[in-house]
């Protein structure tokens, strides 16, 4: 999700920058906005991809087998996760 709000703040900013030539009367300045808005998109962009390869991935085990002192079947299920929780 913040990928792609990421891109799309990208594109509106250079839109804003490039391809719109008006001026405001010195009121707002439009190429600033739009290299603000290019800016946080960039950053919105590398927050989601660091977010995405940080999420925690669950590897589940199951292992079955005969418990010798009662002789009853028994199922043992492990979860390992990678890295750290978000």
């Amino acid at each position: 999700m913040s990928i792609g709000t990421g891109v799309v703040l990208f594109v509106i900013g250079a839109i804003l920058v490039f391809a719109l030539n008006f001026d405001l009367g010195g009121v707002v300045n439009i190429d600033l906005i739009g290299y603000i808005l290019m800016g946080a998109g960039v950053v919105v962009f590398l927050i989601g991809l660091i977010a995405m390869f940080r999420r925690r991935a669950a590897v589940t085990t199951s292992t079955s087998g005969v418990d010798p002192a009662s002789g009853a079947r028994v199922t043992r299920n492990v979860t390992e996760t990678d890295g750290p929780a978000v």
